[in-house]
């Protein structure tokens, strides 16, 4: 907590925060403590995105400052905030991955959004996305609840983590190419630690598709030939690096421009999470449908 005269309450414990939060003052969810090691540039990165455990990992990707634009835009963001939320604070930094420790399903995004995981400090949480991908994962089985609001509102994933392949909210939802790669091997860290017990990736839009690919390709784990093709509904078998099967499913995005038009319905999500669901048990190759 923190005795800053500009402190808002957090909607769910009540207790005062500034914008953006501060690592280690007591916010629900939060990894970091107030010495945790901040990546500061690339190099910074790639040292730090190698820890050991995923707790550790998750700690040092929410004080990550290597991107000067995205670190101006969080927090920019943060300190103005969208009308709606005037009155609580944002968090401001960056979102780790989410869920389970040892997960059998990884859904991947592709970066928090301004005024959802930028401000609730839990990824696709607070927002239209969150709200239907929430509903649907809690309608199959991974998720304890049908909503997720903010950090510390109970929601837990069940057999599930979240994680985006960029982990700061980017201007117009558009990361830059330079930012894309820097940013990369907080997703390569977190792959390593949590492939050996994943079964199916969700891959939510083309982007987050691409990067599952390139990431399995830099940790030395297999992609078919021709390269898989994204799609609603889209189905390729990649190689983990420990040599077992991974089912990589495509899903068109819960982006707003999808769900408005019609692109993308209920019935669309459930079925591809139903299938990841599905497949979570499986010790050998992927069930064919």
């Amino acid at each position: 907590m923190t005795g800053d005269p500009t402190a808002l309450p957090h909607p769910v414990t009540g207790a005062p925060f500034p914008s953006p939060v501060p690592a280690g003052t007591g916010w629900t969810g939060d990894p970091a403590a107030s010495d945790t090691e901040v990546a500061d540039g690339p190099v910074d990165l790639a040292r730090l995105s190698q820890a050991p455990t995923l707790s550790l990992l998750e700690a040092r990707t929410s004080v990550c400052a290597a991107c000067p634009r995205l670190v101006g835009w969080r927090e920019q963001v943060a300190r103005e905030k969208k009308a709606a939320f005037a009155g609580e604070p944002y968090w401001g930094r960056p979102i780790p991955g989410w869920g389970d420790s040892e997960p059998r399903v990884l859904v991947v995004g592709l970066a928090p959004a301004a005024h959802g995981g930028n401000r609730t400090g839990r990824i696709f949480t607070g927002d239209r996305s969150g709200d239907w991908l929430f509903a649907s994962l809690h309608r199959v089985g991974l998720a304890a609840q049908p909503t997720s609001r903010h950090a510390g509102d109970g929601q837990q994933l069940l057999g599930a983590r979240m994680v985006a392949a960029v982990r700061c909210a980017p201007p117009d939802n558009k990361p830059s190419l330079t930012e894309r790669d820097t940013c990369a091997p907080w997703l390569l860290a977190e792959l390593r630690l949590a492939l050996p017990t994943v079964r199916v990736i969700v891959a939510l839009g083309s982007y987050a598709f691409d990067a599952v690919l390139r990431s399995l390709r830099a940790l030395d784990g297999s992609v078919p030939r021709p390269r898989p093709v994204f799609g609603h509904g889209s189905e390729a078998v990649l190689g983990a690096p420990d040599g077992h099967d991974v089912l990589l499913l495509g899903c068109f995005h819960p982006s707003q421009q999808n769900t408005f038009t019609g692109r993308l319905t209920r019935p669309m999500l459930d079925a591809v999470l139903a299938r990841a669901a599905g497949q979570m048990d499986w010790r050998g190759g992927p069930q064919r449908q």
